[in-house]
This record gives C-alpha cells, sequence and structure tokens, in this order.
C-alpha cells in the first residue's frame, strides 16, 4: 500500500491509474492533477545547517535540527509543499562518553547516508578558495502517516574527484574553525540553491533557519541581475540568537579568500556590514519576512537590529513526535483526532484523573530502568524526580540547582528528590564540559541523601524518555539568553509540570501555579543583577519545599490538575502543526 504524496490517498502500485519516475524513485497517483501538481508544483526551500529527522541519522545537535525535524514531520502531516536543504554531516556532532570523575571524551558520530536515502544524479559546483568543489546530494523522502511528503535534500562533498580537504567540508557538524565553517555555509546556501535547480525543484520562497544558509541570498542576487527587490520578495529568515555575539561573522578578507567575488564587495558590504561578513544582517536585509522564535526573543532582535519589521511566530513542538507511547494511546482513547490536530489537547478535561496518573507512572518506570540499564542506579519511581536535559553550556546554568548545598539537603528531607541530568557540551566549550563535571562532584557529595544521575550520549530517543519520564521540568537559562526553548513544551505534551526561568518561550506558557512555576522576576521588572540572583534562588529552592514537595506528595488531585494544566493550556498550543500554520499564511503564502 501506497499514499498519493499530494492528496494522501491510499493505493496499490498494481492499480494506482498515475505514477512517475523522478529523481531515483517512483511515486504513484490518484489522478492526472496530482500528479501534476507534484512534480511541477512550486516549493518551499527551508535551509537549516541541521536537520534532526531521525535518531539514527545523526545530521542534528540539539534544539535547532530538532526544531527543524519537527517542522518537516509537521508540513508533511498537513501536506505543506516544502523541500528540506541540510548538510550530510557524515560524522556527526559528536558521540559523548563521560568519565566516572565527570570529564567529557568526544568521538565522531559516524552514519551511512546510503543506508536511507537515494543519491541523486547531480552534480553542482561552487568555488572555494579558488578550486572548484563538486557538491551531490543524498534525498530522503519523509512520509507522513496522512499521505503528505516533504523531500529532504542532504548535501555532500565526499567526491573522489574532489581536493582531501573538500571532501571533509560536509563531514563534521559546526566542527573545525572559522574558516571551515564559512565553506560550508557556501555549499549549504549557494550549493543547496544550485542543487534545487538542477534537481529540478520549482521554488517559491527560501526560508532560513538562522543565518548559516544567509548565502543563498548572493546567488539569488547574481541569478536575479543583483536586483535586492526581486532577491527580497523569495526569502524569509528565522533568527533563533537573542545576542550580537552569537550571530556569525567572517572578516571580509576571509571571505575573499575562501569564497571569492560571487557579486560585487560594495553589493555584500551594503547587505551584510561594513565591517565583516554578518549573516544574520545579510538575511535580514534580503528577506521580505523576519521572525523571532517566541515573543520576548521578537522584542530583543528589535532592539539588536533597529529598523526592521520582526514578527514573532512562538516555536513549537511535533506532538505526535513527543508523546510517548502511554500518553499517546490515552489520548488515542478519550481525544481521537489529537495528532493531527493537537488544538484537541484542550479538551483535557476528558481525560480520567486515574488514567493520566497511570499513563504517567509508565512512562516514569520506562526512565527508571533506563537509567537503570545506562547508569547502574536504581532510582524510585515513587520519588519526586527532576529533570533538567538541553545543551551543556554556561548560560543553561545546569548547576543553578547546587548553589546552596544546605538548603538543598533540607528541601530533600522534608520532601524526598532525584535528579535527572543529560546534555553534549561542544568540543571547544570548555565552560560546557566544566559544568558537567561539576554535576558529578555536586551528586556525589549529595550521594548520602540524593540519587543525581547524568544521562550520557543524550540524542533524541534519551530525550524522549526523560521529558516523559520526570515529574518536573527544571530549566534555568541566563535572561534573556534563551530565544525560545523546546524541551519544555515536550514535557508538557506528557503532562509534565515546567519550573523555569521566566525567558524564552516560558514567558507566554508560565501561569503561576496553573502551567507551573516561575523562577526569579519577569523580563520587565528591572533589577540589579544581585537581587535577580537572590530571587532566583529564594524561588528555587521555597517553591520546591514548600509548593512543589507538597503538592507532590500530598495533594495528588491538585498535581494532577497541574499536569492537565501542561497538555490543556500548553501542548494544545505550543505544537509545530500551530507553528506551522502561522509560517503558511503569514510567510509562504
Amino acid at each position: 500500500m501506497v499514499r498519493d504524496p499530494i492528496c494522501g490517498v491510499p493505493l496499490t502500485e498494481e492499480e494506482a491509474p498515475f505514477k512517475a519516475e523522478v529523481r531515483g524513485k517512483t511515486y504513484y497517483f490518484d489522478s492526472e492533477y496530482c500528479k501534476h501538481s507534484f512534480l511541477e508544483g512550486e516549493r518551499v526551500a527551508y535551509f537549516s545547517m541541521e536537520i534532526g529527522i531521525s535518531n539514527e541519522m545523526k545530521s542534528y545537535s540539539g534544539g535547532l535540527g530538532v526544531l527543524a525535524g519537527d517542522m518537516i514531520r509537521s508540513s508533511a502531516d498537513m501536506r505543506i509543499p516544502l523541500v528540506g536543504i541540510t548538510l550530510v554531516s557524515r560524522k556527526g556532532y559528536l558521540r559523548q562518553e563521560i568519565t566516572k570523575d565527570g570529564k567529557q571524551i568526544e568521538y565522531p558520530d559516524e552514519w551511512d547516508p546510503a543506508e536511507f536515502m537515494v543519491e541523486l544524479p547531480h552534480r553542482v559546483k561552487v568555488e572555494i578558495e579558488g578550486r572548484e568543489v563538486t557538491v551531490k546530494a543524498w534525498m530522503y523522502d519523509h512520509a507522513s502517516p496522512t499521505g503528505g511528503l516533504v523531500s529532504i535534500l542532504f548535501l555532500d562533498t565526499d567526491i573522489e574527484t574532489n581536493d582531501a580537504q573538500d571532501r571533509e567540508i560536509t563531514d563534521k557538524l559546526y566542527g573545525g574553525d572559522q574558516r571551515y565553517r564559512l565553506k560550508q555555509e557556501i555549499v549549504l546556501g549557494i550549493g543547496g540553491v544550485r542543487m534545487l535547480e538542477a534537481s529540478d525543484f520549482k521554488i517559491s520562497r527560501y526560508h532560513m533557519n538562522e543565518g548559516h544558509s544567509a548565502l543563498l541570498t548572493l546567488e539569488l542576487l547574481r541569478t536575479n541581475g543583483l536586483t535586492p527587490e526581486t532577491v527580497r520578495d523569495l526569502c524569509l529568515f528565522t533568527t533563533h540568537t537573542p545576542v550580537e555575539a552569537g550571530h556569525d561573522k567572517f572578516s571580509y578578507q576571509m571571505v575573499k579568500e575562501v569564497m571569492g567575488e560571487i557579486v560585487p564587495l560594495q553589493n555584500l558590504k551594503r547587505n551584510a556590514g561594513k565591517d565583516s561578513l554578518n549573516m544574520t544582517r545579510l538575511a535580514l536585509n534580503l528577506s521580505k519576512y523576519v521572525n523571532g522564535v517566541a515573543e520576548r526573543h521578537r522584542q530583543l532582535s528589535m532592539e539588536l537590529f533597529p529598523g526592521h519589521h520582526i514578527s514573532a511566530i512562538s516555536n513549537g513542538v511535533h506532538s505526535y513526535m513527543w508523546t510517548c507511547e502511554h500518553l499517546r494511546k490515552l489520548y488515542n482513547r478519550h481525544l481521537p483526532g489529537w495528532a493531527s490536530e493537537p488544538s484537541l489537547l484542550v479538551r483535557v478535561e476528558c481525560l480520567p484523573d486515574d488514567e493520566l496518573w497511570q499513563a504517567h507512572k509508565a512512562a516514569k518506570n520506562d526512565l527508571v530502568d533506563f537509567i537503570l540499564k545506562e547508569t547502574g542506579v536504581d532510582m524510585d519511581p515513587d520519588i519526586l524526580t527532576l529533570g533538567h536535559a538541553r545543551r551543556a553550556t554556561g548560560y543553561k546554568r545546569a548547576t543553578l540547582l547546587f548553589s546552596d548545598l544546605e538548603k538543598l539537603r533540607k528541601v530533600n528531607a522534608d520532601n524526598r528528590l532525584q535528579v535527572v541530568f543529560a546534555g553534549k557540551a561542544h568540543s571547544r566549550d570548555g565552560t560546557g564540559k566544566e559544568m558537567i563535571r561539576e554535576i558529578y562532584e555536586y551528586a556525589d557529595e549529595v550521594s548520602d541523601v540524593m540519587k543525581i544521575v547524568y544521562l550520557q550520549d543524550y540524542d533524541m530517543e534519551v530525550a524522549r524518555k526523560v521529558t516523559s519520564g520526570v515529574d518536573v521540568w527544571l530549566n534555568t537559562p541566563l535572561p534573556p539568553l534563551e530565544a525560545s526553548g523546546t524541551s519544555g513544551m515536550k514535557a508538557a505534551h506528557n503532562g509534565v509540570v515546567n519550573f523555569s526561568v521566566l525567558d524564552g518561550w516560558w514567558i507566554e506558557g508560565c501561569i503561576e501555579g496553573v502551567t507551573g512555576w516561575s523562577i526569579g522576576p519577569p523580563p520587565n521588572e528591572s533589577a540589579p543583577v544581585e537581587a535577580r540572583e537572590k530571587r532566583e534562588l529564594d524561588d528555587l529552592y521555597n517553591k520546591l519545599a514548600y509548593v512543589i514537595g507538597p503538592t507532590y506528595y500530598n495533594r495528588r488531585n491538585e498535581w494532577i490538575e497541574l499536569m492537565k494544566n501542561s497538555i490543556g493550556k500548553i501542548a494544545y498550543y505550543f505544537n509545530s502543526h500551530r507553528m506551522m500554520q502561522r509560517y503558511g499564511t503569514e510567510a509562504y503564502l
């Protein structure tokens, strides 16, 4: 049984009235109209340095790539005509091993694209350091159960005719130095546009997910008579970085050496910055539609880049992907249709309290069993369990919980706690690695009264277990550095309650004591650094001691109501179907 990729009608290969062989694959159609739409219809080209579409395909590092994967999933579910463009990243981001004393050791996370996708016959060339570098592409079709289909092109320079140094350009995600990164962004942006054309995709819009692909605008300038107005009509840009230092910048000397002059230098400086090539400015200046990924992030971006109109489309996660099997079954029984229409989760009162609690207990037992298998630590499923799993870097402040061990011990004495950590530090992020080591030290220091584990090699499968199996999702970023964040949204889909600093999406998602709890002052409340930090620690320990712990242990009905609010007031809205509806109506049409 196959499905028509346009209308979703189920067909048998033998009886399908129409078929087409294109890009090395055969597709089947219910009508001539659907066949024509598939072959000739225009698509939105979605460019992202990383796309996490499958746990086995190591083409992602964390939040940005997982979000991109969720956009692909929802686009396929909703049959939005999209095609994804990314790098193959044959050696992945990194495979993490943590020693007994908390030292992170990194290994390549290699995978073979030939096991998952077809190699396209087309080849394109880009100029790098005066050499012609050949680029090929692998195509992966993500098919939705609804019948929708989104193709993803994975660009690859590992070709025998290329120089040895050029064959490595698409090897490692976020690897190497600035020069290596610029080479990757040439392949992604310029090579991506050329590959789409060579592969006969008809493109109506070019969507840049963060600034890594912004060089595509230069290719569009080159092929459109250097007319900025035409390029702006074709491009849209989503920024994810709330601080100036986080945006990719390259000196014009390096640009000249590596890229040459695809457009006149004065043209480039006019759009990308006078002193250096700022990829965010380039994308901003050559996109008609620009958005941040949360309302607070939009405000910060407007301050960073005055004079630009920036909209806000708050991030969301793919509801079916991030809901564990136990909750899926529960929703299927009482909220039929929720997977294709996640807004139905607003009817959460249809869920019987005892069934919701039993589903959560089953997910928690799964996590406890997984932790025992992976670490040898036997956690207690009856103890209040906190989860903190995300990229290990300084501003995420994973060690904030351990700021006052005496207070933490007192909280635990009255209301038993256990904590699950996970997350990878970039190989060059010394602060992130040190933070992991410190967590191991703190865990050892309180091991006489609390169990704390750090799960190594965090990936999408581990994330699914942790976000569904803990009781409270703890998030402690340093404001305003969290543009959005999505892990708490995943937790909410599973009835897990958020306890977070008011930054990113949580500013919109938090109703104090209803959908979860805040840590520290709101963003509009001006306070000295010391006062803010004191307020954060007071909230962290006091709410655990006097609100969260007692509610969990002594007022089960109130806790289940909090779980329902997580589902019915957060998950129903912070999902990628709603997000893609916004992109479709505001940016793609």
